[in-house]
């Protein structure tokens, strides 16, 4: 019996038979190509055949490729039809939004003076909030979960959606406070060359990247002590050693608890914190919320 296997492989095996090159499918898929290669060759581990074939001419389908590519093209688009039904329903219960986020928005405040203008304007409206995991950058904006969602910029495939930005804070270094940097009041960037780093995961796509500073530094070997999908186990990781990670300055408090500091680091630019939507959503309580947020932020 052939196994059951992800959405998210079959995914990776279509566009890769589409570009027959795996560097560009991972640039579509926003993931690194090292990562789009493991979970492929996983997947024919699972299926128990070769795909591609791969030598220095490039890539090809294998038989096996060739059967499985019709169908699960119909799959995936199959699952597309039943996500769009999904999302036509969610918009249907017009008089419910789910604000999407992975950090809470504490900053002063934000979060309750957003929605006190929201419910302002419309009191019979539900607001529900969905707390998800760093694994996903978008908060639940790219499978429709969120209406609108409190993420950091930059998104992956940015081209879907609209935002604005309600917070820009300096990138703070956050280390355990028995490491030696942790007695300088700040930190050049270059001096954290050779230390391992705390890493969102790979889904993270680019976010992943700006978190690591590589945007700014391209080229940098970076060395990643551990990845981390969420507050508590940064503070682990911070904790036990395993590396250091860049932190916006108001989330610094989430992790300082005991054993772990932050300090100022130059040499890199600030993060941008956004309330984003998806681009074309037109639907009233989408445009209020976003109205409401806009006026507290400039406020």
């Amino acid at each position: 019996m052939t196994p059951d296997v992800h959405l998210r492989d079959l995914r990776y095996f279509l566009t890769v038979a589409e570009e027959l090159h795996f560097t560009r499918a991972a640039e579509r898929l926003y993931v690194s190509q090292p990562a789009l290669s493991k979970q492929v060759r996983a997947l024919e581990r699972q299926l128990g055949v070769e795909l591609f074939r791969r030598d220095r001419h490039g890539v090809t389908l294998t038989a096996a490729g060739e059967a499985l590519l019709p169908h699960a093209r119909r799959l995936l688009e199959s699952w597309a039809e039943g996500a769009a039904a999904l999302e036509a329903a969610r918009s249907a219960q017009r008089s419910t939004l789910v604000v999407g986020m992975s950090t809470s928005p504490g900053r002063g405040g934000l979060l309750p003076a957003i929605r006190s203008r929201f419910t302002a304007a419309h009191p019979d409206a539900v607001l529900r909030v969905r707390q998800v995991s760093w694994e996903d950058p978008t908060a639940g904006l790219a499978d429709g979960d969120a209406d609108v969602a409190f993420c950091w910029l930059p998104l992956p495939d940015a081209g879907r959606y609209a935002w604005t930005v309600v917070a820009e804070e300096p990138r703070l270094i956050a280390l355990p406070e028995a490491h030696p940097l942790a007695a300088r009041a700040e930190l050049d960037f270059a001096d954290l060359t050779d230390e391992p780093f705390l890493a969102l995961p790979e889904s993270a796509g680019p976010l992943r990247d700006h978190w690591l500073a590589l945007d700014e530094h391209p080229g940098r070997a970076v060395r990643v002590g551990a990845e981390i999908a969420g507050t508590e186990e940064t503070y682990e990781a911070l904790v036990a050693g395993l590396g250091i990670c860049l932190v916006a300055a108001g989330n610094a408090p989430l992790i300082t608890l005991g054993g772990v500091v932050t300090r100022a680091v130059r040499g890199v630019s600030p993060s941008r914190y956004a309330l984003a939507w998806r681009k074309g959503d037109r639907r009233p309580l989408v445009e209020a919320y976003a109205r409401a947020c806009r006026s507290v932020a400039e406020a």
